[in-house]
Order: C-alpha cells, then sequence, then structure tokens
C-alpha cells in the first residue's frame, strides 16, 4: 500500500518537469528504457547460467551465456535508436460533444533513413489494456496514429499526457517516453435528448415575422437562390430568364424570421439542463434553416444562420 503514494509523488514531480508542447523531438533526454516483465526473466536466466557455467566450469555455458547477454545489449540499443529521433506532433484537436470521444491525431515523423518499428501511442493513463495504437514509420516519411478520451464535462479540457512506447525488437526492454501537449480541447454540452419545441418569438418582437395580407392561389412571399431538389414549379423562369440566375418562389415565411434562443426561456433546471436544452435548440434551428440568436449570462449572439455561426453559439455554451 505504501508503493501508491511514492508512485504517485513520482509521477506528479516527473509531470512537473515535462515542458507544455504540441511538437516533441525524442532525443536521449527524453527516451527512457527499463526492462519489461520478459526482460527480467531473461536477466534472471542470464544469471542461471552464468552460476552454472562458474560452477561446473563449462565454456559453452559461458560461450551461450554471454551470447544472450549481447543480444540483450543489442536489442536495447536498437530499441531506443527507434524512438530517438522521432519527431511528435499533435494535430488541431476538433471540437466535440460532452460524453463524445474525441479523437487526438497525433503524426509521428521519422526524418532519418531506416525503418522505425511497432511504436505506439496511448494515453498516459488509460485504463485497459487494449489502449494502445500500433504503427510503424517508413524512412523520411511520416505516420499519424489515431488516440482519444472521453471528456464527460464542457469547457475547455486540456489534452491528457500521451506516452509512446516501443519494446522492438526482443521484447526484453520497455523504451517510452511520456509528452504533454499543450493544445486543448473544446467540449460543448451535451444536446438534450428529447427537446421541447423551438420557443416562439411573441407577436411584434424583434425577429416575428410581420402581419401580410391575404394570398391568391399560387401566390408567393418572394424568392430564394435555387436549391437542389426544388421543384421545376417553384423556379422563376422570366427571372432566369432575365438575368440567368437560377431562383426559387419561397413559400415559407416563417422561415426568414429570426428567433432568440434565451437561457431564461429554456426551462426551470439547474444551468447544466438548461444549456443542454439550449444546444438541442441550436442544432435544431440550424437544421431547419432559422436565423437565430442567442442570449446566455454575460453574453449576447445577434441573430446569423450556418455553420459558424453555429460552432459560434455551442462556443458560447460550452464556455458560459
Amino acid at each position: 500500500m505504501s508503493s501508491l503514494p511514492a508512485r504517485t509523488s513520482l509521477r506528479g514531480w516527473l509531470h512537473a518537469r515535462l515542458p507544455l508542447t504540441d511538437n516533441l523531438l525524442l532525443t536521449q533526454r527524453n527516451v527512457y528504457v527499463l526492462p519489461s516483465r520478459a526482460g527480467w526473466l531473461l536477466l534472471a536466466t542470464l544469471a542461471v547460467l552464468l552460476l552454472a557455467s562458474i560452477n561446473y566450469q563449462l565454456s559453452l555455458g559461458y560461450l551461450f551465456t554471454f551470447l544472450l547477454a549481447g543480444c540483450a545489449v543489442v536489442g536495447m540499443h536498437l530499441g531506443h535508436a527507434t524512438l530517438r529521433g522521432m519527431r511528435l506532433g499533435l494535430e488541431t484537436p476538433a471540437p466535440q460533444f460532452a460524453g463524445a470521444s474525441a479523437v487526438l491525431g497525433v503524426v509521428l515523423t521519422n526524418e532519418g533513413r531506416r525503418m522505425r518499428h511497432a511504436i505506439g501511442l496511448a494515453l498516459l493513463d488509460a485504463p485497459t489494456a487494449d489502449r494502445w495504437s500500433w504503427t510503424d514509420v517508413a524512412p523520411q516519411a511520416s505516420a499519424t496514429v489515431r488516440v482519444s478520451f472521453q471528456p464527460t464535462r464542457r469547457g475547455l479540457h486540456r489534452v491528457p499526457p500521451l506516452v509512446a512506447e516501443t519494446r522492438f525488437p526482443m521484447g526484453a526492454f520497455r523504451i517510452w517516453t511520456v509528452w504533454k501537449p499543450a493544445a486543448q480541447v473544446l467540449v460543448w454540452p451535451a444536446p438534450e435528448a428529447h427537446p421541447p419545441p423551438l420557443p416562439q418569438p411573441p407577436p411584434g418582437a424583434s425577429g416575428a415575422p410581420a402581419p401580410h395580407r391575404a394570398r391568391q392561389v399560387g401566390e408567393f412571399e418572394g424568392v430564394r437562390s435555387y436549391r437542389r431538389g426544388d421543384s421545376l414549379g417553384q423556379v422563376v423562369w422570366k427571372k432566369a430568364a432575365r438575368t440567368g440566375e437560377l431562383v426559387s418562389r419561397d413559400s415559407q415565411p416563417a422561415r426568414r424570421g429570426e428567433l432568440w434562443l434565451d437561457i431564461a426561456s429554456a426551462g426551470d433546471g439547474d444551468i447544466e439542463q438548461r444549456l443542454a436544452r439550449l444546444t438541442a435548440w441550436v442544432l435544431q434551428a440550424e437544421r431547419l434553416g432559422l436565423r437565430y440568436g442567442l442570449r446566455v449570462p454575460g453574453r449576447q449572439i445577434a441573430p446569423d444562420a450556418g455553420e459558424a455561426h453555429k460552432r459560434h453559439c455551442l462556443e458560447a455554451l460550452a464556455l458560459c
């Protein structure tokens, strides 16, 4: 039981010494070597062989013992050279929803002239044994390895420490390095699974559709740019012949209204529940093609539409 606090203290001391960087060059200073379980068994076997050779004065025993020891030393050197000189680079992490797996792309660059075999990458504190992603890197080339972690709450999360490891070629030695990326992952609130309908603006409010006169059959409010899937009957052919631009009649006036998504109208739950509902509303409004704005404590985003606007609103919800 006493070894656990000592191990935690040692890991904390090691993490404090590691720099925060998104690009890491592996050198002799940051690549470590220790025998693996198979390596300790090999060392014990060598010790038994050496004692037996000394006791019985076996020349072939000496030869076999030192041959195995030499192979182990050469294997340790080759394994260390597999990581030494490699360059690790982190791709910019994409935003994710809380509870979903955030995938990290790590680019391993081999600037040398020899093949680098069996390099594994994983989260340092990943609990499962199948956490490793393995790759080989050709000379003067690079390879991309994907690892993932699952943030459970919204906000900005620093990328957790990563470990790169190889046991090439014999498996007798574990050669590894620990890397602390400086990048952060933006985690949006998880959307509510079954949100209520979008709030409707009160009559006469900013963004509410203005009253309009009754129309005859076949009369439309206006036009919009042609979209794939519009029927031929919606196309304004006179304007197309005059300007050469395809436009379609717009018969959905409500879609042009501006909608405000306010945290005050997102229910009576706690802050996380209301943010989850606002997240679901933002996604629903974007799917419907509405112009929508967002009001959260300390921030107001003017009505707009599009992917950039959606990401802007989700970022505000994540950092609220």
